[in-house]
């Protein structure tokens, strides 16, 4: 069996996980140039590094389907530099996975595989996917839908260890995201994690840096840019969270019911 995931972040890469684990092939695309917060944990950093490795899973580049059907064979996670998923119809997978958390659908279609899961806010089940898995932190995280969507997006990250939107870094200005600290640094509120034009980027609280855009991407005024984690546990910056594999568990489910995988 196969499945395109749309988007290679960590949420996706929690989902990726979930399906090689389940002998489920996979392929992933993403931008050329990835805007990746978690990088530790994203798959999505083979496309500028040629390979990535991610736990016991690893993805490797391709440059286009017949390169990825390769990669395949020898057990691996092709990611494509194909932000469109232009490389659907040539793979003519069993199932497309959007995980691009656009808040938006920005082009997957029900037609596009015999199933087809929307993760998180902007798709309907029933209209432009098969199912939709819930995103949100809280009771329905991970809960499959057959019909309807997911809980509308509220712009406040979930709670992790009593914070909330308190967790984000976000660009103090339009220009060259210029990094100071590394994922897995210990850091205390008032530590500068980067500049933007000379603008610094301080830390809103203590922690551990779980996150941090690349130095040299280019950003907007209010980007998000970071992330940290106040519990402080370095060892979570290099795992796959506990919201990426809840969310990769529900489409892992939504994958075998509507694909009738394990039906008698």
């Amino acid at each position: 069996m196969l499945a395109v995931i749309r988007g290679a972040g960590d949420l996706a890469t929690g989902i990726a996980l979930r399906l090689r684990r389940a002998r489920v092939q996979v392929v992933m695309t993403d931008l050329p140039r990835p805007t990746a917060i978690r990088r530790t944990v994203c798959l999505s950093q083979a496309l500028l590094y040629g390979s990535m490795t991610v736990e016991e899973i690893r993805a490797v580049r391709a440059e286009g389907p017949e390169e990825a059907r390769r990669h395949l064979a020898e057990g691996l996670v092709p990611v494509l530099a194909d932000p469109e998923g232009r490389c659907v119809p040539a793979l003519r997978p069993d199932a497309v996975v959007d995980a691009i958390l656009a808040k938006r659908n920005l082009g997957t279609a029900i037609t596009d595989a015999p199933a087809v899961i929307g993760v998180g806010p902007g798709f309907t089940a029933g209209e432009d996917c098969h199912a939709v898995v819930e995103t949100m932190r809280g009771h329905t995280l991970g809960r499959v839908f057959y019909t309807g969507s997911a809980l509308p997006n509220t712009g406040v990250p979930g709670l992790i260890g009593g914070f909330a939107g308190e967790r984000v870094l976000r660009a103090p200005a339009d220009g060259v995201f210029r990094q100071r600290l590394e994922i897995g640094s210990l850091v205390k509120a008032g530590d500068v994690a980067a500049e933007v034009a000379g603008t610094p980027m301080v830390c809103t609280l203590d922690g551990v840096l779980r996150g941090i855009l690349a130095d040299g991407t280019r950003v907007h005024r209010g980007m998000k840019a970071g992330d940290i984690d106040p519990r402080g546990e370095t060892a979570h910056c290099h795992t796959v969270s506990d919201k990426a594999l809840a969310v990769g568990g529900g489409v892992l489910e939504a994958l075998l019911c509507l694909t009738g995988a394990l039906e008698p």
